[in-house]
């Protein structure tokens, strides 16, 4: 063989087969943009955009000041776009310096997956629910397929086939009513929850969307925010401080999300539609936050109490009360990175980026969803 020829073959290796070996290079992605949808969990300032009141220390870990999100840095959400290389999701209700080009985030904190009844709304759940947020995103598509492609702001109109759509709602939908009707009367409605996340799947499927993450409820018996407010006793918490009448409760809603997912996909054969089960991995960093570098689980980073829980109902992370006449202020930890829980009802940044890489990997996806095999997926330390 001539050393030309040789030469030639090495080049055609290095162009054509090493890429297809090893997958996406130069940072491409399947997925152009992310379109959201969800509740405190990933909303990256929604909520805030349209009741302003956000203050520090929310946001002291990575953007030094308040973002818009319920954690004292980055979410789930900001970890996936930033693996996939795409900016951080504006919010949809975010008018000064958003960008649409790479998607949109409908999330907004209290949200449900039900339209909430005037009771719901004066007890803090957000007006924008499941369906409002579905609303948003039609009206958006219409906009995007109907502006001057001169528009700098806005993605191109084929963009709906290239996106990944996420869900992260349904924790206010079981938790609102858990103290008045406990879980056995929570469970009456979830099968409503579940049927209206299937039914939105189908008319964003219909807009163009393939391929939907559906993340799955937290075990919520392990937040020290419900372990203080949720009615329980001793016999009711397992080794590890958790409430397990309110996680099994928990387990069964997720069962009846799989089963209706497994049904959607079934009926939609061209997509990808995907469960993703943090829940179990939420429940592994509660019971045991040391095995992933953590050290506390159950308790606190931000709040006023101390003790095991570090949560009092009456101030929240970054409020101050007046309590049995002192005035109080619900500070924040110093190392915010060894807890799993921010503000006993959120994640902290360093729980979010563990759960983000569980999903990365796709051993907590059914069916199996490896991000690799669609994207150069891009350091999010």
């Amino acid at each position: 063989m001539s050393s030309k020829t040789f030469m030639n073959m090495l080049l055609f290796i290095f162009t054509f087969v090493l890429p297809c070996l090893v997958g996406l290079s130069n940072g491409e992605c399947d997925f152009e943009a992310i379109f959201n949808f969800g509740d405190s969990n990933s909303d990256t300032g929604g909520f805030y955009a349209a009741f302003p009141a956000e203050t520090g220390p929310y946001g002291m870990t990575y953007f030094n000041k308040p973002a818009g999100r319920a954690s004292d840095g980055r979410l789930v959400i900001d970890f996936i776009a930033q693996a996939i290389g795409i900016p951080f999701l504006s919010p949809y209700l975010q008018s000064i310096g958003s960008d649409y080009r790479h998607g949109a985030n409908y999330a907004t904190l209290a949200s449900t997956v039900l339209l909430p009844n005037t009771s719901l709304f004066v007890s803090g759940i957000s007006p924008f629910s499941l369906a409002i947020q579905l609303n948003q995103m039609k009206q958006f598509a219409k906009q995007v397929k109907e502006a001057d492609q001169q528009d700098t702001k806005l993605p191109s109109p084929d963009i709906f086939g290239k996106s990944l759509y996420t869900f992260y709602i349904g924790q206010n939908d079981f938790t609102s009513k858990l103290a008045d009707i406990g879980t056995g009367g929570v469970q009456e409605f979830l099968p409503q929850v579940v049927s209206q996340i299937a039914s939105t799947i189908k008319e964003l499927y219909n807009l163009g969307g393939r391929t939907f993450l559906v993340l799955n409820l937290a075990p919520v018996g392990c937040y020290p925010s419900f372990l203080v407010e949720l009615p329980h006793n001793s016999s009711d918490l397992d080794e590890f401080g958790c409430m397990v009448s309110y996680n099994n409760a928990v387990g069964d809603y997720n069962n009846m999300l799989k089963e209706s997912l497994k049904q959607t996909r079934e009926s939609l054969s061209d997509a990808s539609v995907v469960y993703v089960d943090t829940s179990s991995f939420l429940l592994e960093l509660f019971q045991h936050p040391t095995s992933h570098g953590l050290e506390y689980g159950t308790k606190a980073c931000c709040g006023y109490g101390g003790g095991e829980y570090n949560f009092d109902p009456r101030v929240y992370c970054g409020n101050t009360k007046e309590i049995d006449g002192k005035r109080v202020t619900a500070t924040a930890c110093d190392e915010p990175y060894k807890y799993v829980s921010w503000d006993g009802i959120h994640a902290t940044e360093a729980a979010n980026k563990l759960i983000t890489d569980a999903i990365l990997n796709g051993t907590y996806s059914d069916p199996p969803f490896p991000f690799q095999q669609h994207c150069d997926i891009q350091p999010i330390g």
